[in-house]
């Protein structure tokens, strides 16, 4: 289970940083940064793939319940087709990081990309399984977009969004090749292309 020994070896205020949305065909990424308390963070904190709907969401309300500072921020479908995913993400995790009410000195990140920051920046590979922070900050990234993403469902019905949060999905090429692309498709992903162009 993910602890604090990662930020007991920095100095300052340390907030973890992860994103969700790398991966999907539609909707903006999610970036989330976190600074905990470890006397007063949640029983329970782990990779948010590793935990039911029902736990992230009971998580979330804690996380920020109790969290020393906490941001959510996105980078639009707009930002990723012209930036590219990648650069896009640090967009998304600068402007969290930028957002929390405490400034942090260290920014522990998960993966292995060192993405500008405005602090100091460790990266830690599978790091929402290793540290508390990062862990915290995988659960509100994803939360915040699953919930965006059921509300994209009802704005643009016919895809599926509230069941596969824009990924990859039958239901989602079947309806792609009915209705064509949405407003929040990402136009330069090469699945959406192929899928267009009937290659």
């Amino acid at each position: 289970m993910p602890d604090f020994a990662l930020e007991a070896a920095c100095e300052g205020p340390v907030c973890g940083v992860d994103e969700a949305g790398r991966g999907p065909w539609a909707g903006p990424v999610s970036a989330a940064a976190v600074i905990l308390d470890p006397a007063t963070a949640p029983k329970g904190l782990d990779d948010s793939k590793k935990l039911t709907h029902l736990r992230r969401e009971a998580l979330e309300g804690e996380i920020k319940d109790r969290a020393l500072a906490w941001c959510v921020a996105f980078a639009t479908v707009e930002e990723i087709d012209s930036l590219n995913i990648l650069q896009a993400t640090g967009l998304a995790m600068r402007r969290a990081v930028e957002g929390l009410a405490v400034t942090p000195r260290v920014a522990l990140v998960d993966g292995n990309y060192r993405f500008r920051l405005p602090c100091e920046i460790r990266t830690v590979v599978k790091g929402d399984s290793l540290s508390a922070s990062i862990a915290a900050a995988s659960i509100l990234a994803k939360t915040a977009r699953d919930r965006l993403m059921v509300e994209m469902d009802a704005v643009h019905p016919g895809y599926g969004f509230a069941g596969h949060k824009g990924y990859h999905a039958p239901v989602h090429v079947e309806a792609l090749k009915t209705l064509g692309p949405s407003p929040i498709h990402r136009m330069t992903w090469a699945p959406i292309r192929e899928l267009l162009d009937g290659t």
